[in-house]
């Protein structure tokens, strides 16, 4: 028998409320909330925590409008939902034993993809009602050139400005559709602007570093670079904040085998399923530019200063996690969880971060280094959620400098070579090598090169064998001065040439 699927009506009838399941409260009545990028993360992490905050406080006005970047396909999920999905939360508990918990939530109010609701997503944008937009477009969602500015000949992207340029001076009935997230964030602040609607917050819940005055800096020169945006430039430098942030929850794919269990739980089928590990973290710089849900009161740490635990994040989790994928995927393991008990790649996870990566951090207050090492090990040991080395092993050309080459920097600087980090860039290294000549499988299944510089690091693998680790540090659009250091260049050659054939 097919069940029903999930809906407003449909969870109204469940009596009694299954075991195992945790149901939203009311729904919020307004929409105070645009977030860009309507993924997985974001349906597990900020939606979670804004239904959370306005559970404890009982403000209602922090209902979220949420939007899709490259198709339509999690809006034509959530709308015939009313907006609800379940977040499966898969974990372990102390005796080892898997366990499950599903959860309905109920704080998307809309959904939108802009190649055919762009007009609407401006609207809102310019709402008065509307004080915060969150992002979540993944690093390359940013239409950043490799000198981090933003990139004026991608097409979408050049798209977006030429019709910014002609909204600055009026509304057009049919607006041209958006294109890229950052081009239609700057079109909605003109459509703002023009509205008189107030100031703005803008959110970057991404992984770049120092991710808000990064958005900031991105936002200004786009803006400098659109004829005619003056005007536009000095009211965003005086009504708009871009406070920074950190985000921590892992968020596999959603696989037949979730959606059977979360349906087997609840009683109603979910085309919106998430999945998530239990652990939740949200770190967020105090400067807001008007009224903001009360996060904190979910569980969120606002601070003066995110840094410190960005930098622990980047270092600790992010880039032992690209270790884990490179290295783990060339040793035939289809998830993280299956190279974290690989006792070749446990040590040199932990080796890693015991011996890089903690010299070069400075705890926040009240945060242990040496328990978020173990708490992070220990998370990405969970084989409940099933985060594949593949998915976590793509666009390595710019997660590798955000993630790992700034601690190369800091233990250079020290007076250090790192040789654990020099291991992970040879197991990147390894990895593109064996992708691009077509020789990488994991589980039985070719895996293809997977990367935004795939052009660049095909004519680096194209070559004899002894020069290989040369070609790739030849790349300064991914290793910058580290291609001139000579140790670190020894130490990355010979973990390469250590490496098995």
């Amino acid at each position: 028998m097919t069940a029903d699927r999930l809906s407003a009506r449909t969870l109204a009838a469940l009596a009694p409320v299954p075991r195992g399941v945790r149901l939203p409260g009311p729904r919020p009545a307004s929409t105070g909330i645009v977030h860009l990028g309507l993924g997985a993360f974001h349906r597990a992490h900020q939606a979670v925590l804004t239904e959370d905050a306005a559970a404890e406080t009982g403000d209602d006005r922090w209902g979220i409008h949420g939007v899709t970047q490259r198709s339509a396909r999690v809006v034509d999920q959530l709308a015939p939902q009313d907006g609800l999905y379940g977040v499966l939360s898969l974990g372990l508990d102390a005796e080892g034993a898997e366990t499950a918990a599903l959860r309905v939530v109920g704080s998307v109010r809309e959904a939108s993809y802009p190649g055919r609701d762009t007009a609407r997503v401006l609207s809102t944008l310019a709402a008065p009602s509307t004080h915060v937009v969150t992002l979540t477009v993944t690093e390359k969602g940013y239409r950043r050139a490799a000198d981090g500015h933003p990139d004026l000949n991608d097409p979408d992207l050049a798209s977006d400005l030429a019709a910014l340029a002609d909204e600055l001076g009026h509304t057009p009935e049919r607006p041209t559709e958006a294109r890229s997230p950052i081009g239609l964030l700057v079109r909605g602040l003109a459509h703002r602007r023009r509205a008189g609607s107030g100031p703005l917050t803008v959110v970057c819940c991404d992984n770049l570093v120092d991710n808000g005055p990064a958005l900031a800096t991105l936002v200004t020169e786009v803006l400098a670079a659109t004829p005619g945006s003056r005007s536009l430039q000095d009211w965003v430098a005086e009504h708009v904040r871009f406070p920074a942030t950190m985000v921590d929850r892992i968020v596999p794919a959603t696989a037949p085998q979730h959606r059977e269990l979360a349906q087997a739980m609840l009683g109603l089928a979910d085309e919106g399923l998430v999945v998530a590990e239990p652990f939740i973290q949200w770190v967020i710089q105090d400067d807001f530019a008007g009224p903001r849900p009360a996060w904190e009161r979910a569980g969120a740490t606002l601070t003066d200063d995110v840094a410190p635990y960005e930098r622990a994040k980047l270092r600790v989790l992010n880039a032992t996690h690209s270790t884990l994928a490179y290295a783990g995927a060339l040793r035939g393991h289809a998830t993280i969880a299956e190279a974290m008990v690989d006792p070749v790649l446990a040590s040199l996870a932990r080796t890693l971060v015991d011996q890089d990566v903690l010299p070069t951090l400075v705890a926040p207050d009240g945060f242990d280094l040496a328990a978020y090492r173990d708490q992070v090990l220990t998370r990405f040991a969970n084989p409940a959620t099933g985060h594949t080395t593949v998915q976590v092993a793509m666009d390595g050309s710019q997660k590798l400098p955000i993630r790992l080459l700034g601690t190369v920097r800091d233990r250079l600087a020290a007076g250090v070579v790192p040789t654990a980090s020099a291991q992970a860039v040879a197991a990147w290294i390894a990895y593109v090598t064996a992708a691009a000549r077509g020789t990488l499988e994991v589980n039985g299944r070719r895996v293809p090169l997977d990367d935004p510089a795939a052009g660049a690091l095909a004519a680096a693998v194209d070559g004899p064998a002894h020069g290989l680790a040369d070609r790739f540090l030849d790349l300064r659009d991914v290793f910058g001065d580290l291609s001139d250091h000579d140790g670190w260049r020894a130490a990355v050659r010979d973990a390469l040439e250590g490496r098995p054939a």
